[in-house]
């Protein structure tokens, strides 16, 4: 039996079993809620009060150097520590602490402090993926780092004090609680199916081509059937591998590319610099096989209506369920009818 998808419903997520429901009838009710200012501020190529541009001091009164290219540096006020000593609480299974070790570590994307990902020339944006998989490959190798966790959150409501482009890495002891649910949902597929889920998910989607807004021979980019935020992505590779480390050198020519064609579309949906939060989801780096995992990357982007309404998690999301209003095929379809040229870079 199948229903309208105009009616509401839930949707599941077998990459962490959580459900969301879909109410597609909302989108037509009228808004009296937040609107916030649009900063459509222009930037300076180089500030010289911004603690990442080249050659200026940070907080932590290390300066920088005149990097050309991509820079990487250890967090001046990390979440986790390398040296944090052994330690545990566990008072009848009510009060249970563990001691945490790990490193943080900043990664400058370019040393232009007006540009971003979707305005970076393809090239550089390719520097930043070889990074990337320099900086999972060196961090997982230390006995202590199970996890390594790298995202970006973009633009102000995202949290950022700092708009030069750049992100993160933490690399964990343990595996954080959305890569663990991952990691278990992968592994019972592959067990019970005997094939990848995410590999099967893909296959699904390039079939029905409803939910996908760009691609190219090496990665896919979608809005997955089980969306929370309103237009968000996944980033899935077409052939099967964990991580980035596994990356051919074509591959990681084609990731870059498909990062800069997807949030070029993102900035040009509203026509401003797109907020989101991104990161990889891979392999955990615990010396063990993990013939499941499937490598991606996920978008989770806030703006909902324009650049001044966006969607909060309140109410019945925070005590019941995650929901939304915009399905996943509009949102999608939306997406994909945008051009790959930057609102900024067009000729007039």
């Amino acid at each position: 039996m199948t229903f309208p998808r105009t009616t509401p419903h839930r949707r599941f997520n077998p990459l962490t079993r959580e459900w969301v429901l879909v109410s597609p009838q909302r989108t037509d009710r009228p808004w009296q809620g937040a609107v916030e200012p649009r900063h459509d501020i222009a930037l300076p190529a180089y500030d010289p009060g911004c603690s990442l541009c080249p050659g200026n001091v940070r907080a932590s009164g290390i300066r920088n150097p005149p990097y050309a290219a991509t820079f990487a540096f250890d967090n001046d006020f990390p979440a986790l520590r390398p040296d944090t000593p052994p330690g545990a609480i566990d008072e009848g299974g009510l009060l249970v602490a563990q001691a945490e070790s790990g490193l943080c570590r900043v990664i400058c994307f370019s040393p232009r402090h007006d540009l971003s990902l979707p305005r970076l020339p393809l090239p550089d944006v390719v520097k930043v993926v070889e990074l990337w998989t320099e900086e999972y490959r060196r961090l997982g190798a230390l006995e202590y780092v199970n996890s390594v966790q790298i995202f970006e959150n973009r633009g102000a409501m995202m949290g950022t004090s700092n708009p030069h482009p750049h992100g993160q890495i933490w690399a964990s002891r343990s595996l954080p609680n959305v890569l663990a649910m991952e990691t278990q949902a992968q592994a019972d597929h592959l067990a019970r199916n005997g094939s990848c889920l995410l590999c099967a998910y893909l296959g699904h989607e390039e079939k029905l081509r409803e939910r996908i807004v760009c691609s190219n021979e090496d990665f896919v980019a979608l809005v997955p059937f089980w969306a929370i935020w309103p237009f968000e992505t996944m980033i899935l590779s077409r052939r099967h591998l964990g991580a980035l480390d596994e990356l051919f050198p074509h591959e990681a020519d084609a990731l870059a590319d498909i990062l800069r064609r997807l949030t070029i579309r993102y900035d040009n949906l509203f026509e401003v610099p797109f907020p989101y939060s991104m990161g990889f989801h891979q392999s955990p780096t615990d010396g063990a096989p993990h013939p499941h995992w499937h490598f991606h990357a996920h978008f989770y982007p806030p703006l909902l209506r324009s650049a001044s309404v966006r969607k909060f998690m309140v109410g019945f999301e925070m005590l019941g369920s995650p929901q939304r209003d915009i399905t996943a095929e509009a949102a999608a379809e939306r997406l994909r009818a945008l051009l790959e040229v930057h609102y900024l870079d067009r000729v007039p």
